[in-house]
């Protein structure tokens, strides 16, 4: 029932927060034997079912070489249309299998972008099926280090497969890349001989889920450590490391406070204001973020700041708080795509100079590809930023039932997982095991529902009595829990 939510602090500050929802599970990195249902050339892309709601996207651009080989594989070399070619790439027909590997996640009324160039992502390397690429991660500073890297690949690169190393192996043993290497082999044998046995659409690999992969993509040694309140998470995770890197499974411990986890490391509360349309700075400042269809706009406003400077170098100083806010929260909420900036102006090119360098040296700590243009004659800057999930906004929102979806709200299980908060910080920190939740009769029928009814399931789980009542002018997000002893509102921190 729950979610599962991992959160990166930096020098204390939520920088980046990953959240798997039980209905809508991580993707990225899935591959799927799916079948071409439409190719539209003038789109120069194809849409091929996969099995989910809509149709996948599969833009030329991530059509490689290899789709001839799959469909060797798959006794189909003769359904690759050979005469339509774009950019000396192979175009798929209608009908045909192909193999194709998720590469961002659906979004909004959009369904998942694709790739045929498959790839397996290991602790220390990837492995590219059907290549005889060598790559070594440029993030790895000494060239001594990546040439011997390359050495090793070289080695330990069998016929047909390319093998890209990644950051994390910089100074790792040939012995630990070898291991790493037969782990990603096995699991492609494993695929190949699911290959044999299904038909279009069916799921032929599922990536790690949330929680490891991160570990697997994000944990090195420059991390402090890892908190996690779950006993299945940590041994998973300290299972994982110890296969790879025994190091850094020391700095993995099992937090057993009654205090929820993020409660105590006061990240809730950083979720909440990530959620808000307005952020305050420092100085008083403030910055509005409005989502559309198309981009996302971004207002700077001076707000209670009082500055007694002149108006350039008032304005400076706002916009420089709010350029390092804006990148910090670009990776929080997760906000890709189209992105137009409207800072306060400043007439000194100077003063914009300044402003634009601090925003692109705050911008290299997203791991997100980012496109920023200069500051224009309006103060405007527009930029891009790589979109591979769905924004934090749409992950905990829907849209609103009662302006037809010119707004948003609160989805229902962001609902139900605010409730199991509450229950859990009621059993922290009060002796309350009997009580009322009064809340919209909207969210009363999808708590109750069914004999394995969301609420029963709360209750075995934190061993409470609750009752349901239903409250027709309480908002859809609201709600309040009343002892049944004291007959007043249970409040809690």
């Amino acid at each position: 029932m729950s979610e599962t939510r991992i959160a990166i602090l930096e020098d204390g500050r939520l920088v980046e927060l990953f959240v798997e929802l039980p209905e809508n599970e991580r993707m990225v990195g899935d591959i799927y034997l799916g079948r071409v249902v439409n190719v539209v050339r003038g789109m120069r892309a194809a849409f091929i079912d996969i099995g989910q709601q809509q149709d996948a996207f599969l833009h030329f651009s991530d059509i490689g070489e290899t789709l001839k080989e799959y469909g060797a594989f798959l006794d189909l070399e003769s359904s690759v249309d050979e005469q339509v070619r774009q950019n000396r790439r192979p175009v798929p027909r209608e009908g045909q299998e192909i193999l194709v590997q998720i590469i961002k996640e659906p979004i909004s009324k959009k369904g998942s972008r694709i790739t045929t160039e498959i790839s397996l992502a290991g602790r220390f390397m990837v492995l590219v099926p059907h290549s005889d690429m060598v790559g070594v991660s440029k993030k790895i500073p000494s060239h001594n280090e990546r040439r011997r890297l390359k050495q090793i690949a070289n080695r330990i690169r069998p016929k047909g497969f390319g093998l890209i190393i990644r950051t994390v192996a910089d100074g790792k043993s040939e012995e630990m890349l070898r291991n790493d290497l037969q782990n990603l082999l096995k699991t492609w044998q494993q695929i190949e001989k699911k290959l044999k046995t299904v038909r279009p659409p069916s799921l032929v690999y599922k990536d790690l889920e949330m929680a490891s992969s991160v570990i697997r993509d994000l944990f090195t040694a420059d991390f402090a450590r890892v908190v996690t309140d779950s006993p299945k998470q940590y041994k998973q995770i300290t299972k994982y490391l110890n296969e790879f890197t025994p190091l850094l499974s020391k700095k993995v411990e099992l937090y057993k406070e009654k205090t929820p986890l993020f409660d105590y490391y006061g990240i809730e509360q950083e979720i909440e204001k990530s959620l808000s349309r307005k952020v305050w700075t420092k100085s008083g400042g403030y910055i509005l973020f409005d989502h559309t269809e198309a981009l996302v706009a971004i207002d700077v406003n001076s707000g209670k700041f009082m500055g007694r400077k002149g108006h350039d170098e008032n304005s400076l100083k706002i916009n420089l708080e709010a350029c390092r806010e804006i990148a910090r929260q670009l990776r929080l909420r997760d906000i890709g795509g189209i992105i137009v900036i409207d800072f306060i102006d400043m007439i000194d090119p100077a003063n914009r100079k300044i402003l634009y360098d601090e925003f692109q040296k705050e911008l290299r700590k997203d791991r997100a590809q980012t496109n920023i243009s200069p500051i224009s004659e309006f103060g405007l800057i527009e930029m891009t930023r790589e979109r591979i999930r769905p924004s934090l906004m749409f992950t905990y929102s829907e849209p609103c039932p009662v302006c037809n979806g010119t707004g948003r709200v609160a989805s229902k299980s962001t609902i139900l997982t605010k409730i199991e908060r509450h229950i859990k910080r009621i059993c922290a920190s009060t002796n309350e095991r009997s009580m009322t939740l009064v809340i919209n009769p909207d969210i009363a029928d999808f708590l109750t529902r069914g004999l394995r009814s969301k609420i029963r399931r709360l209750m075995w789980k934190y061993w409470v009595k609750i009752d349901v009542q239903e409250d027709e002018g309480i908002a859809l997000d609201e709600f309040r829990f009343i002892s049944k002893k004291s007959g007043k509102e249970i409040k809690v921190m």
